[in-house]
């Protein structure tokens, strides 16, 4: 049947795989091919038999992409890079993608350790993608077992590409809440990400150090991802934390660069809100000129700065102040299909934020349909919903299809659960 989709270009005359030529391999074109709207189309039009021609299909163009990422030209690898990365963006893939995780695994392996910058920013971002995919279990933690030397490798390697080590720092981060199992490796990971930001702390003498953009924007990363792990430690390891660095995070603040003011005054929110649960009471010693400092970055009139980057920082720096001045958090609401969830605190914000840069656009449906996310933010299984409010919702039949075929098995395994306790004392 006719397709429009430009992978159909790797099908030789023979149905053999043919390399990608140079606008095939164009990340815009492996955008579009990677929405899969052809195949959604011939399941819209075909019933039963179009669902399974789409995803044969779709199975078909991910078998082309995972091959591709070994092959000898490196504009061919990052297309497939980025096609896998579309892909596991916008659908759950768990079954194709758990019986070829170490192959994808692998490939990814090889492309950091071989590839440019970009490859290797592309790389990174996919290994966050396939945790998600597998969500937290021995599947992400045999792929994050070995992915994660490679990723410090480059972190902490001053010679290393500047963007793979920023990519690096972001994918860490991410990789380790989904799939890290021991606290005390978390911790390590941390005192690496540390490491890394506190270069940009003001020096002993006062003075502030001398870096530039690119450097400034891998400590932001390492900041951000530190932050991020720091919403599942211990009680005890919070309380070591807020003393260690709640005194020096606000001198970040006055950074050249609006992305680490940002970074810097959003963790600094988040350790209030951890320090403040643990202890109602809590109090920091330099409450007031903090104070001060939140409020002038939230009325910033400084002529020298870019009007983007002003409203952007005052609209931050407004919740922030809010949070360490009232204790009040700017509640948001996601809406998605028929369900809500509301982002209430700035834990709950920062893990949203870190799931959100990887699928991007995707997150809704992942937040819908993906079982590993719906249990970080505790939405339950995914809802069974009925036909009419499916149609409504706008999207192929297909992917209506896929949705309750992902719901069904997550309702009956939620089920499961409770049914038959033999399951648990026979993993014990």
């Amino acid at each position: 049947h006719p397709r429009s989709c430009a992978v159909c270009t790797f099908r030789g005359q023979h149905g053999a795989v043919q390399p990608f030529s140079d606008e095939d391999a164009s990340i815009e074109t492996l955008s579009r091919c990677s929405s899969f709207s052809d195949a959604m189309s011939v399941a819209e039009e075909g019933g039963e038999a179009g669902e399974e021609t789409a995803q044969e299909d779709l199975q078909y163009k991910l078998k082309v992409f995972i091959d591709s990422t070994v092959d000898k030209s490196a504009k061919t690898r990052q297309g497939a890079l980025d096609g896998l990365k579309a892909a596991m963006a916008t659908r759950i893939l768990y079954e194709f993608i758990s019986d070829r995780r170490m192959t994808i695994t692998d490939s990814i392996e090889r492309c950091l350790k071989k590839g440019k910058g970009p490859e290797q920013c592309a790389a990174a971002s996919l290994a966050c993608l396939l945790c998600i995919q597998l969500g937290s279990g021995v599947e992400s933690e045999e792929v994050f077992k070995t992915l994660k030397p490679i990723f410090k490798n480059i972190l902490l390697d001053g010679a290393a590409n500047i963007q793979a080590r920023q990519a690096c720092a972001t994918s860490l981060g991410l990789c380790t809440l989904v799939a890290e199992d021991d606290i005390l490796d978390v911790y390590a990971t941390m005192e690496s990400f540390e490491s890394l930001f506190m270069r940009s702390y003001v020096k002993e003498d006062g003075s502030r150090p001398s870096l530039n953009p690119q450097t400034t924007l891998l400590h932001t990363n390492a900041l951000l991802s530190w932050a991020l792990l720091l919403t599942i430690c211990t009680g005890s390891q919070v309380k070591a934390v807020t003393h260690k660095h709640l005194p020096k995070l606000p001198r970040l603040l006055e950074n050249d660069d609006v992305n680490m003011r940002i970074a810097a005054g959003e963790t600094i929110a988040l350790l209030f809100e951890l320090a403040r649960d643990m202890d109602p009471e809590f109090e920091y010693d330099d409450w007031e000129p903090l104070c001060d400092k939140l409020n002038s970055l939230a009325t910033d009139c400084n002529k020298h700065r870019a009007k983007t980057d002003k409203r952007k920082q005052r609209s931050v720096f407004r919740d922030v102040l809010k949070a360490v001045e009232e204790r009040d958090f700017q509640t948001e609401t996601i809406r998605f299909s028929t369900e809500r969830m509301t982002i209430d605190s700035w834990v709950r914000k920062r893990t949203y934020d870190a799931f959100r840069e990887f699928v991007g656009s995707g997150m809704n449906y992942h937040l819908q349909a993906n079982e590993f996310i719906r249990d970080v933010f505790q939405l339950g299984p995914p809802m069974l919903v009925d036909a009419a409010t499916l149609k409504s919702m706008k999207i192929s039949r297909f992917e209506r299809h896929l949705y309750n075929a992902a719901a069904f098995k997550a309702r009956t395994k939620a089920r499961n659960k409770f049914r038959d306790k033999r399951v648990d004392v026979g993993e014990f």
